[in-house]
């Protein structure tokens, strides 16, 4: 196998570029009420995943922890297409009134 030189312009650029990256996103939550999480949150919220091109990778009600714990009954892992991306879409006047709900009344 030949060595890469991190050194190169071209792959040290690449490297260093944030928004060239994909930026991943674990989520543990603790759902109290399961079929009104799915009807007020889900539901809503995956369209708007797809429309940021943020994409589910994993999803569990049931999750393996090798270290630690896990505190919550649902864990998802996120991708989205860049860090800025994930804090834009955070933020964003789409996904504002569903945070909102999720944190204040189904989590």
């Amino acid at each position: 196998m030949s060595e890469v030189d991190v050194n190169q312009p071209e792959i040290k650029d690449h490297a260093m570029n944030e928004t060239a990256k994909p930026a991943y996103g674990l989520v543990q939550i603790n759902i109290t009420n399961q079929e009104e999480f799915m009807e007020r949150y889900a539901q809503h919220v995956f369209p708007i995943l797809a429309k940021w091109g943020i994409d589910m990778v994993a999803g569990s009600a049931a999750p393996t922890t090798k270290e630690g714990s896990f505190a919550g009954n649902w864990a998802a892992v996120l991708r989205f297409p860049s860090m800025a991306t994930a804090e834009e879409w955070y933020v964003s006047d789409d996904y504002a009134p569903y945070r909102d709900l999720r944190m204040n009344e189904l989590t």
